[in-house]
């Protein structure tokens, strides 16, 4: 009898331990994970039991939070001129999440960063006061975007080419953030879901498409710093038409009245000759060209501003045709605004090309440095001489060339038109480029820009970089270097 106990003790003792090891392994470590669980409910709800802090731009917030009526989150996020800066922000919905820099940086945001916390903050499991977002926007630049590109299907980026800091991100059409904030806002979800245009994807940064002739720049870079040619003023050898390599292509120019045949880097450059960067691409070989937009920053899938942006191609695997496309900027290279700012920003600095970023630093409640991005991380893309020779060239565009809408009083002004071809066989709207750089004679403030209209709604005839892009761009330098 004594032995039966015994062993039934053991039996209900070690049931007992097992238990406690259980109930110890579902609370220390199965419980975090819940807590952690993007699916539950009570993140949600202290996400939202208190005023989220800010985004800044320029010192004042362009977010806020309402107090809700009903439910069990309290606050709602709100947007100060949500459709102007829904490209810096992104959104941060109760139903759907959040994007971009609200997603980011969502911890800090809704006080549940641990930097946030004091010991006694992390022993009580209290929540903090949020903290703010500081982001490098400059409000004027970004409003001349905005209003520039208007209802034109497109987007624009300006960043300071000395410090990388991005002055100004449009994407159009744009929405407001503050529709789609609460819980009972499915329909006009939906309809952002189902617009044919797109106004959720930020075309900045995440629309990679053929740059057109904005890429003769890099195409240029390459044969300067390959040596193909030794300025940007002797002739090349390009025939005008060409054909292209092993095939019976003639490629034509758009002007065909303009000086293309053996014309020199700046000329070419001037009147946008397809002959010459097409020879000039097929001449120094995909792996040439391709080292030197990748150099620009091309290739690059890791791209953080702090958002992602989408990766930009210089393609591989091609014969000596292709890669004579590659060079007006067709086949399948593509690129996004932000990567053929970069284009303009590094030759504007003399080679170097500054790490483009849109926050500057990261605080607590009380302004204190969470975090900080410092200005001038740069790394040499092109030698100085090869950039003060294609900012002369690209001077030369503005004053003389394709670009003359770009042009301001008072500054240097220098950059590259493109129209891209768009659809098989060309059968869609074509898109518009500008990329340039600009810089003020009297303080030298610079800016570097770059613009895609994708659709105005003008015939195919209208359609150029100088005529729908360059006055966008033009519009957000003046704004960039106005006192």
């Amino acid at each position: 009898m004594n032995k039966t106990i015994r062993h039934a003790s053991v039996f209900c003792l070690l049931m007992v331990l097992a238990l406690l090891v259980r109930a110890t392994w579902v609370q220390a470590y199965e419980g975090r994970a819940l807590a952690d669980d993007e699916h539950n409910r009570r993140n949600t709800i202290a996400q939202y039991a208190q005023p989220l802090g800010d985004i800044i731009v320029a010192g004042s917030p362009v977010t806020g939070s309402k107090r809700t009526s009903g439910g069990d989150l309290q606050y709602k996020r709100t947007y100060t001129q949500g459709e102007l800066y829904a490209a810096v922000t992104g959104y941060s919905s109760q139903a759907y999440g959040a994007t971009q820099l609200e997603g980011i940086y969502s911890d800090v945001l809704d006080g549940t960063d641990d930097r946030l916390k004091n010991p006694a903050d992390v022993i009580t499991g209290r929540q903090t006061t949020p903290g703010n977002v500081l982001t490098t926007i400059d409000p004027d630049v970004q409003k001349a975007a905005y209003e520039a590109l208007g209802d034109d299907k497109g987007a624009a980026v300006a960043m300071d080419p000395e410090t990388g800091r991005i002055l100004g991100m449009v994407s159009s059409p744009s929405y407001d953030p503050s529709d789609i904030s609460g819980t009972t806002d499915g329909d006009t979800w939906q309809k952002l879901l189902d617009d044919k245009d797109k106004p959720l994807v930020n075309r900045a940064l995440r629309q990679p498409l053929a740059p057109g002739s904005t890429f003769k720049l890099v195409v240029a870079a390459a044969a300067l710093e390959n040596g193909l040619y030794d300025s940007v003023d002797v002739p090349t050898d390009s025939p005008d038409p060409y054909t292209l390599p092993g095939t019976t292509t003639v490629l034509k120019n758009e002007n065909t009245a303009a000086p293309c045949e053996n014309a020199t880097l700046r000329t070419a450059l001037k009147y946008s000759c397809n002959n010459v960067f097409a020879k000039t691409a097929a001449d120094l070989g995909q792996d040439k060209v391709k080292a030197t937009a990748d150099a620009f920053g091309f290739d690059t899938k890791e791209l953080d501003v702090p958002v992602r942006a989408s990766e930009s191609v210089y393609p591989t695997g091609m014969d000596k045709a292709q890669t004579a496309l590659t060079g007006i900027g067709q086949f399948e290279v593509t690129a996004t605004p932000m990567q053929m700012a970069m284009v303009s920003a590094a030759i504007a600095n003399g080679g170097e090309l500054a790490a483009p970023h849109m926050v500057s630093a990261v605080t607590d409640a009380d302004g204190a440095a969470l975090e900080e991005f410092p200005d001038g991380d740069t790394e040499r893309v092109v030698s100085e001489s090869t950039a003060e020779q294609l900012r002369s060239a690209m001077v030369t565009v503005v004053e003389e060339g394709t670009g003359t809408n770009a042009r301001i009083a008072g500054a240097e002004v220098g950059g590259k038109t493109g129209t891209a071809q768009n659809g098989v066989d060309n059968s869609n709207t074509p898109y518009a480029w500008f990329t340039s750089y600009a810089k003020d004679k009297s303080s030298g403030k610079e800016v570097a820009v770059a613009v895609i209209v994708e659709d105005s709604g003008s015939a195919r005839s209208e359609v150029s970089g100088n005529g729908l892009a360059a006055p966008i761009a033009q519009k957000m330098m003046k704004a960039a270097l106005q006192d």
